[in-house]
């Protein structure tokens, strides 16, 4: 694998400046205002920095934390965690492993079949919808 590696200058020239403030500077989009929060249609969620494939529409679930909420990631997603203490939390980051973007969190309160809640910003995501008679 190929480390996606671009100056800040390229990453805000690509990026809206909220999709840059997430990814690049590990923000957070503010709670039930993201585009994919209550989106349920089926396809793929992909990193919005480089394109890698994240999540799958069908291990989405509507956790009511107001962030896009998944119980798993997609078995070629291959999501880095690594530990965030900022703001007075102790929390998993979760991070592209193509583009380094930050995407969100994951916390142990999600639903079967793992336990997990992927806590990912909308703004980190690019989601391509499932094409009529064609799987993913």
């Amino acid at each position: 694998m190929v480390k996606i590696s671009k100056s800040d200058a390229e990453w805000k020239a690509q990026l809206t400046p909220e999709q840059y403030r997430v990814t690049r500077r590990a923000g957070t989009e503010a709670p039930f205002s993201g585009t994919y929060e209550q989106s349920w249609d089926a396809g793929v969620y992909h990193c919005v920095c480089c394109g890698h494939p994240l999540f799958d529409s069908g291990s989405k679930f509507n956790a009511g934390c107001g962030w896009p909420s998944f119980h798993s990631e997609l078995e070629e997603a291959g999501i880095v965690q690594r530990p965030d203490l900022t703001h007075g939390m102790s929390r998993i980051e979760l991070l592209c492993r193509h583009c380094d973007a930050h995407l969100g969190h994951i916390f142990p309160d999600g639903p079967p079949p793992t336990g997990m809640r992927y806590c990912i910003n909308s703004a980190a995501l690019d989601f391509r919808p499932q094409e009529v008679g064609r799987e993913e």
